[in-house]
């Protein structure tokens, strides 16, 4: 049973969810849980899709995945009609440029489903979509702990700090928390942002606050958060997760309080990717 806590959807208020999706047929091999997720999002808000990226060819038995494993025909297949389904159910626009981890299968998705919306938007790659980057500091000293204990206790030993050559995990999730809410897009419409499965089991673990996942917790391929951001200040601001059909909020100032009860004081503020406007004192 997975591990995330939720918040009813009748927290959110009932003029600002959207209708919910009936009888309408999900893109084959698309993960059961995007479709009941597409029914409790609001309307008219900046809404990005953080998700993974499509079918691949297999990694090995480890969780070790190349960098160069391609998308499969399936997930060719996926990605192009998940964009096109996203395209006529959703209340909001892609007609957004998308940002992506640089790696092929990531590039290759978000540009499969712009096709399937029928667009042809740029695709800026962002290096804390992909390790090292987003949680990883020290690939030399992490690549061989990785392959010796696999993926899954990877991610748990780095949400609980005991692996060297990584982030503090708050700092990690703040990272992708900033990167995000300075990419928002325009109301109305929605933002692709494609990346692997570690940085976005890692991410929903800090923003749920949990310190051990389980292969229940692990996002499917094609898999994905919506999220949207309280139109305040950074630092003042919530974000709100929908995920696996569950709503979630989550406020910044929280997780800066957990970065900073971890141990990171004022003087590590330099090394968090704060959105340009955010002023410490």
């Amino acid at each position: 049973m997975s591990k995330y806590p939720e918040l009813s959807s009748a927290e959110l208020s009932a003029e600002t969810l959207a209708k919910p999706v009936l009888n309408l047929s999900a893109p084959a091999h698309l993960p059961d849980s995007m479709v009941p997720s597409v029914s409790l999002l609001p309307t008219d808000k900046r809404l990005i899709l953080f998700t993974r990226h499509s079918l691949r060819e297999r990694s090995d038995g480890n969780g070790f995945t190349s960098y160069q494993l391609p998308l499969t025909a399936k997930g060719r297949v996926l990605a192009k009609s998940w964009g096109r389904w996203l395209n006529g159910n959703l209340p909001y626009s892609l007609d957004v440029d998308s940002i992506s981890s640089p790696i092929g299968r990531c590039i290759d998705t978000a540009q499969l489903m712009q096709e399937g919306a029928g667009l042809q938007r740029s695709i800026a790659h962002q290096s804390l979509l992909v390790e090292p980057g987003s949680l990883v500091t020290e690939p030399e000293t992490v690549s061989e702990v990785f392959k010796e204990i696999g993926v899954l206790n990877f991610i748990n030993r780095f949400l609980q700090g005991n692996l060297e050559g990584t982030k503090n995990s708050y700092q990690g999730g703040i990272d992708i928390l900033s990167l995000f809410y300075q990419h928002q897009p325009e109301q109305g419409h929605l933002m692709l942002a494609v990346s692997h499965d570690t940085l976005l089991s890692a991410f929903l673990a800090v923003m749920y606050d949990i310190k051990e996942v389980d292969w229940n917790d692990w996002p499917k391929m094609m898999e994905g958060v919506f999220l949207w951001f309280d139109d305040k200040p950074f630092i003042e601001t919530s974000v709100h997760l929908v995920w696996r059909g569950k709503v979630h909020s989550r406020s910044v100032s929280s997780l800066l309080e957990d970065y900073y009860s971890s141990g990171y004081r004022q003087s590590h503020q330099s090394e968090l990717l704060l959105p340009p406007e955010v002023k410490w004192n």
